[in-house]
């Protein structure tokens, strides 16, 4: 894998459904590795003055994945640390084809485990009368678009936040020696 990678951008970009633990072990990566951490959803946040569910059901989710796109876009070119995209950010084809060539990790998590998570949150792509199997169509529909914008898959739920930072971290070092550990499932 060595040469594959940018030398711009991002020290690591982490992916995968809601509920995978983007944000908290992207933290802990970007303490390990020295680097500051940006979490694209709250970025959003910030630039637009608005919470997430607000932006969903006032101006509806094309409206959210334009302003998400180009934040993802923006971050992607500016930021050196450690970032972590909001679930669906890279369902747009825009986003998933600047990934390429950015050590982008797959933090797959299961659907009981994931949901279990975010049950009590106020997600709009899981409201409405079934959450848990919403939340289940929707992770399968994205596996596949996760494993596929990825250089590895990491089992975000094979343990607590820092084992799976660990994990991460011992992949990075070896993808970038050009050693193979861990294939993708």
């Amino acid at each position: 894998m060595t040469g594959e990678f940018t030398d711009r951008g991002p020290s690591a970009v982490l992916i995968g459904f809601m509920g995978a633990g983007k944000s908290t072990v992207g933290r802990i990566l970007a303490d390990r590795l020295g680097v500051d951490f940006v979490d694209t959803d709250s970025e959003i946040v910030r630039t637009t003055g608005r919470s997430i569910p607000d932006i969903f059901t006032s101006d509806g989710p094309q409206h959210f994945r334009e302003i998400e796109r180009d934040v993802v876009l923006d971050v992607l070119r500016t930021h050196r640390g450690v970032v972590a995209l909001g679930g669906g950010a890279v369902m747009t084809p825009a986003v998933e084809s600047a990934l390429a060539g950015h050590r982008v990790i797959y933090l797959r998590i299961d659907a009981d485990a994931g949901f279990a998570r975010v049950a009590d949150s106020d997600r709009p792509l899981i409201a409405g009368d079934d959450p848990h199997a919403r939340y289940a169509e929707l992770l399968a529909a994205r596996d596949d678009t996760y494993v596929r914008a990825s250089v590895f898959v990491v089992d975000a739920g094979a343990g607590e936040p820092d084992t799976v930072a660990d994990v991460i971290l011992t992949r990075l070092a070896h993808a970038l020696t050009g050693e193979r550990v861990g294939e993708r499932p």
